[in-house]
């Protein structure tokens, strides 16, 4: 067969297959072949092969209790490539300098990869740029933590779907710690992910770092899913704010980017006490 033989006869696979991840980028949650098959008219055959290889090349993953599929973290890690391009950096840069002026806090704006959190941006107060000394933080740029320690990670987790969670932490009992502190199970961080989804923003008191706390908001897509996140680190006992200021700040900044992207939150997030 030729060249151009061998191409024509793959484009219907390959088409398929992005008809697949597009489908499951829309869905909120499990979606089983049979109905995946049935919607997008392809024989189920066809379906069954293609989800094989997808999730074989970790593009999609296969939760047998459910017997459904969801994304897996290769396309998660694809979508999180494209938001490493400056676009969004040059969008949140100055969102981020405005916050940290306004709190007089060191402000980050982070993504996943994988199961951590990657951090683009750091934006201090102007004081700590013109050389007053800035408290000792481990979240540089380029930095990457455990995205389950992290309120930057949490805030975006807390609005990722359940399969893509389950193949970004497929040990679920062996979640590290950096403090001896934080979620120790699975179980346990679907709770605090849930009490997060619901009120809005995440927050960690000493997970990453001893005697340090912080908040984190995500922005979001036109689909309503978290792309990035915002977030603000300070010592724990020597806050020039009160959380919840912290938190409307983030809140409002975080607003401002997703409305910058063409994004939405979701309905979920109300933005709880």
């Amino acid at each position: 067969m030729s060249e151009r033989g061998a191409t024509s006869s793959a484009s219907p696979a390959v088409g398929r297959a992005l008809d697949i991840l597009l489908y499951l980028a829309g869905r909120p949650g499990l979606v089983q072949a049979g109905a995946l098959a049935r919607d997008l008219d392809i024989p189920r055959s066809s379906a069954y092969h293609i989800l094989a290889v997808l999730a074989d090349r970790g593009f999609v993953t296969y939760i047998a209790k459910e017997q459904a599929y969801g994304l897996g973290v290769a396309s998660f890690e694809v979508g999180s490539a494209y938001l490493r391009h400056e676009p969004l950096e040059r969008l949140a840069r100055p969102l981020l300098r405005s916050v940290a002026g306004k709190l007089g806090q060191t402000v980050h704006l982070g993504i996943l990869n994988g199961a951590e959190t990657v951090y683009l941006l750091k934006e201090r107060p102007a004081a700590h740029r013109a050389g007053e000394v800035d408290i000792a933080l481990v979240t540089d740029v380029g930095v990457r933590l455990p995205a389950h320690l992290t309120a930057n990670g949490r805030a975006i987790l807390a609005h990722s779907p359940e399969a893509q969670l389950r193949a970004l932490f497929p040990r679920p009992g062996d979640l590290t710690t950096r403090t001896g502190k934080g979620p120790r199970s699975l179980a346990e961080l679907f709770g605090l992910l849930r009490r997060d989804r619901e009120r809005g923003w995440s927050e960690e008191v000493e997970l990453v770092s001893e005697g340090f706390r912080s908040m984190g908001v995500a922005a979001f897509d036109h689909h309503g899913r978290p792309v990035a996140a915002l977030s603000s680190t300070w010592r724990r006992h020597h806050a020039r704010h009160d959380a919840h200021e912290v938190r409307d700040v983030l809140r409002q900044a975080a607003g401002r980017l997703t409305a910058a992207v063409s994004g939405r939150a979701p309905a979920t997030t109300d933005g709880g006490q």
